[in-house]
C-alpha cells in the first residue's frame, strides 16, 4: 500500500502534533507535547487500524 508523502504527512502531523494540561487543584498546567498513542476517540484511530490489519494480513496470505 503506497500513499502519497502529502498524505503521509498530513497524518503524521494529525497524529504527532498533540499537547495537553492537567488541572490541579481547579487551575491548568503547561501544556506538554503528547508523544505515543491517538487522543481518546480520535476519528482517525479506526481508520489507522484498519490500514495496519490489511497490511498484516496481506503478509500473513502471502
Amino acid at each position: 500500500m503506497s500513499f502519497p508523502a502529502l498524505w503521509r504527512k498530513w497524518i503524521k502531523e494529525c497524529v504527532c502534533t498533540a499537547t495537553a494540561s492537567v488541572l490541579v487543584n481547579g487551575s491548568p498546567t503547561d501544556e506538554f507535547p503528547l508523544e505515543r498513542g491517538l487522543r481518546q476517540g480520535d476519528p482517525l484511530s479506526l481508520f489507522l487500524f484498519l490500514l495496519a490489519a490489511e497490511g498484516l494480513n496481506v503478509l500473513m496470505e502471502a
